[in-house]
């Protein structure tokens, strides 16, 4: 019989690259898409994707992946329902956390910062600029609450797609719109052999400038 997989022997050393201060931008964003954009010409798999860590009023987490869709120079645009658990958590708690993983590159890279949403004019542009299809799925989901089974929601599908046939565009649901990270603190981790991994943190200033710290991994 063979023996089942423990997870306590699964280990990898990591040994690609070296992330040093001298390598760095001193702007942690522009640091950030020098990375993305490797992340994509090494066509590392879903490499938008990222973990949003949210919070509600009494402190209790929960996390989820979705996508980057924006790298502004204020900070990073992702997408949602406004009525959803993420939406509620940030109506009562606007702050969260990003986390992309890029085990291809053995690079992480962790955001913190305060939460707001996009303009109006913004998510209207971004919500055209998606598949018809993903459109009328915004209208069609009632994201995170209870539904009695599929069935609801191809009928809802089924709904929409005739209110909206004939008509050229879309509008976008008011419940639905984009959200602004604006990054506080943002740590780049580089793996390194013998879990001496390489860390370098930017936290923001009073001044509105970046401070770089090393930190042990």
């Amino acid at each position: 019989m063979e023996k089942p997989l423990s997870l306590a022997d699964i280990r990898s050393n990591y040994s690609k690259k070296i992330l040093t201060r001298d390598a760095v931008s001193d702007s942690p964003l522009q640091q950030f898409d020098v990375w993305m954009q490797e992340a994509l010409t090494a066509q590392v798999e879903e490499a938008t994707a990222m973990t949003l860590s949210t919070a509600d009023k009494n402190g209790r987490p929960s996390a989820r992946v979705v996508l980057l869709k924006a790298l502004e120079p204020e900070g990073f645009i992702f997408y949602t329902n406004y009525e959803s658990r993420k939406g509620q958590q940030l109506a009562e708690n606007p702050f969260a956390s990003l986390t992309f993983f890029w085990p291809a590159l053995e690079r992480q890279v962790r955001i913190e910062g305060k939460v707001q949403r996009v303009d109006q004019a913004s998510s209207d542009a971004y919500f055209q600029s998606r598949p018809r299809g993903s459109q009328i799925g915004a209208w069609s989901s009632p994201q995170s609450t209870p539904i009695e089974n599929r069935q609801v929601l191809e009928e809802l599908e089924q709904q929409y797609t005739q209110q909206f046939e004939g008509q050229d565009t879309v509008p976008r649901p008011g419940h639905w719109g984009g959200y602004l990270v604006k990054p506080e603190r943002i740590e780049f981790w580089q793996g390194r052999p013998n879990r001496l991994h390489d860390r370098l943190v930017y936290l923001a200033t009073e001044e509105g400038g970046w401070k770089i710290e090393r930190l042990a991994p």
